[in-house]
């Protein structure tokens, strides 16, 4: 059986209130939504990659270096929304939502992400998660997520959970999702007609609109957990951390 084609989204805006215009700020001499579209397309299992924004400088930078980018919404509250706009139309089975503020993305996460739904053909949704310290845990800037005993997400948070206090002397582990998500692409389709739910506008996160109507979501471990730039003290320290990843020399020219 022939592999499907897989596309990867990058959704990235220039509002944000924690860091106003982050997608062009610039890392190793490049803006950061442009090293999330070229790692991305290093990965074996990725046939495209499109920008999806709804701001022309993102539109233009992207074009600049030759890449693909697609003008969306401006009304969007979840970035799952302007994933599947981008994604109505182009051919391909599996769309990957490919967080535009994550600069150090491994390209070979996204095989291991994709894996159990080449296996799986009726898994609609799959999500990469990394293990996280305890000080990492209590971040309101890190999604944390528990789950079930098949790795099937049971629950999405801002908050430090499973709680330290009601575990006591229990061994607890802490995950975080990497904001790294492939869907059906049909199945995208069905999210945008789910209504919001309770749980996702008090938490703001997006899968835990799946999770209240009742769909799986795979949860996929990796040990690189990489490091999503929601601060410019992140933007210090990712621009640290580039001058020593190995995937760079694969795409700076």
């Amino acid at each position: 059986m022939s592999k499907p084609r897989i596309i990867a989204i990058i959704p990235a805006r220039m509002a944000s209130t924690r860091f106003p215009g982050k997608p062009l700020a610039k890392i190793a001499g490049l803006p950061m939504v442009e090293h999330v579209r070229r790692r991305a397309l290093l990965s074996a299992v990725i046939d495209d990659a499109i920008v999806a924004t709804c701001d022309q400088e993102i539109i233009d930078a992207t074009r600049a270096f030759g890449g693909r980018a697609m003008m969306t919404a401006s009304t969007h509250e979840r970035c799952t929304d302007r994933v599947a706009e981008a994604a109505d139309g182009e051919p391909a089975e599996i769309i990957v939502n490919v967080q535009g503020d994550e600069p150090l993305l491994r390209p070979d996460m996204l095989e291991v992400l994709v894996e159990p739904m080449l296996q799986d053909p009726g898994l609609p949704c799959a999500n990469l998660m990394a293990e996280i310290t305890e000080d990492e845990a209590g971040s309101p800037n890190l999604v944390k997520v528990v789950c079930d005993l098949q790795m099937h997400a049971l629950y999405f948070s801002r908050e430090p959970v499973p709680s330290r206090r009601k575990a006591g002397k229990l061994p607890i582990r802490w995950f975080k999702q990497l904001g790294i998500i492939a869907f059906r692409r049909d199945f995208l389709k069905i999210y945008t007609k789910l209504p919001p739910t309770p749980l996702e506008a008090i938490e703001s996160v997006d899968m835990l609109r799946l999770v209240e109507h009742g769909y799986r979501i795979k949860m996929v471990p990796v040990e690189f957990s990489g490091l999503g730039v929601d601060t410019p003290q992140d933007l210090a320290q990712a621009t640290e951390l580039m001058k020593a990843d190995p995937w760079l020399a694969h795409y700076q020219s």
